[in-house]
């Protein structure tokens, strides 16, 4: 364990086998930094928070402060962060709310650039990247292997899907289907993200059925409904296009129109 001698840490913490914690850093009450925990110089960590081994905190990030909600009255409240996480210079993470279950939660393996944000009660998966300065509101889910380019927005309550790429400076409002590319203010889908699905390890056929179900529901100008029944009774035995099916059927705030010409009626 290597603490400097100007960093504030806290009685209340609890530190596991090998934390770092640099110079002018602040570690409060409440915090657990499990082993090989690395906090950068003048970082701040505020509790309750969970922290898991290998993270890596930079200089001048703010990680587990109170959510930057007017509902928030200090009640109780958690951030619970997975293993070898990366969190650059100036990025924020807040806590849970009453109003949203108390607790905001990271996965393990992601990374997030500077300047990014992540905001009270929302839900991170693993492997996903945080672009500079990307930020998601309060409430908001995104899963795994997602990505959001630079100055990216995602509005409260929305969904981002598993291997779904939010592009640079995108204002996501509405939800964005897993393997899809969501890009502009307000963000339209552009296709799948064939790139990101190659690299996930996606078998040809896979993406050949993900293509034709794309089409079906977002370039047919059927309603919607209609179309999910079709894909779902064509393409039962692929898990992948049933996973992009039900994330659709499932949405609460409506799902990013297409960019193409034809539009899928509500």
């Amino acid at each position: 364990m290597a603490i400097h001698p100007t960093a504030l840490v806290d009685a209340g913490a609890e530190l596991g086998i090998d934390v770092e914690i640099d110079a002018y850093a602040i570690v409060r009450a409440g915090v657990v930094l499990h082993d090989g925990v690395r906090i950068g110089p003048h970082a701040v960590v505020t509790g309750p928070t969970v922290i898991g081994s290998g993270t890596r905190i930079f200089p001048f990030a703010s990680i587990g402060e109170d959510a930057q909600d007017l509902k928030y009255r200090g009640e109780h409240s958690q951030l619970l962060i997975g293993e070898r996480n990366i969190f650059r210079e100036n990025v924020t993470v807040n806590r849970g709310t009453a109003g949203g279950g108390g607790i905001t939660r990271i996965g393990s393996d992601n990374l997030f650039m500077a300047g990014s944000h992540v905001a009270h009660d929302s839900s991170v998966g693993n492997h996903c990247v945080f672009a500079n300065c990307a930020a998601i509101a309060g409430h908001v889910t995104i899963h795994d292997r997602a990505i959001l380019g630079g100055f990216a927005g995602v509005h409260q309550h929305s969904r981002v899907g598993r291997c779904a790429m939010v592009g640079a400076a995108a204002m996501a409002a509405q939800d964005v289907p897993p393997f899809t590319i969501a890009q502009g203010d307000r963000a339209r889908l552009f296709g799948l993200n064939i790139v990101g699905l190659r690299r996930a390890g996606f078998k040809l056929e896979v993406l050949q059925a993900l293509k034709a179900a794309y089409r079906e529901l977002f370039h047919q100008g059927m309603p919607m409904r209609i179309a999910l029944e079709q894909v779902r009774e064509v393409y039962a035995d692929v898990p992948e296009v049933m996973e992009l099916v039900e994330f659709c059927e499932t949405s609460q705030r409506g799902i990013c129109r297409s960019a193409g010409a034809e539009q899928p009626a509500e």
